[in-house]
């Protein structure tokens, strides 16, 4: 199936034999995507929320930072009588040095635990990383085509980058 392009790369589509090379194509893909939603990749703030006429507010929770990497929540909310819901609740790491972007969790998939072993647990990695990150490079697309983006909307600074800029 074709890959679909916005604007940049397009997201490398293969059948069904997936190789590692594929997956860190793809994580760069996604860093690409993530760089045009959230230029300030070291993340100075703690929560941010992106208002698009045509869509959902989308949040931007930071959840880790370290001087080469940030990890980062991307969902929306739902609120519903039960409570809060999260859907889809995209858990990603952020490597700014590689310059690549990894979906680590999202809702109703459980991360896999790699394991060591054979051939079939590699296999099984790849299948459910490359399912995750093919997905979230989608979603990016989606959020940047409905205008989505934390460039410039209001948000409360995170304190240590506040005061650097005061």
């Amino acid at each position: 199936m074709p890959a679909t392009k916005l604007n940049g790369p397009a997201a490398p589509t293969l059948g069904p034999q997936r190789r590692l090379a594929h997956l860190i194509d793809l994580y760069e893909r996604n860093f690409q995507l993530l760089e045009r939603l959230l230029p300030e990749l070291e993340l100075p703030f703690d929560h941010a929320v992106s208002r698009s006429d045509s869509d959902l507010p989308l949040h931007l929770i930071a959840v880790e930072r370290s001087p080469y990497t940030v990890e980062l929540r991307l969902t929306y909310e739902f609120r519903e009588p039960e409570g809060l819901r999260l859907a889809p609740d995209f858990w990603i790491k952020v490597y700014r040095d590689a310059r690549v972007a990894e979906a680590q969790r999202c809702s109703q998939r459980p991360p896999w635990l790699a394991q060591e072993g054979g051939a079939p647990e590699v296999g099984a990695y790849l299948h459910d990383q490359w399912s995750r990150n093919l997905m979230l490079a989608r979603w990016l697309e989606y959020l940047l085509h409905h205008g989505h983006g934390f460039a410039h909307i209001a948000r409360p600074r995170h304190a240590a980058a506040a005061l650097a800029a005061a």
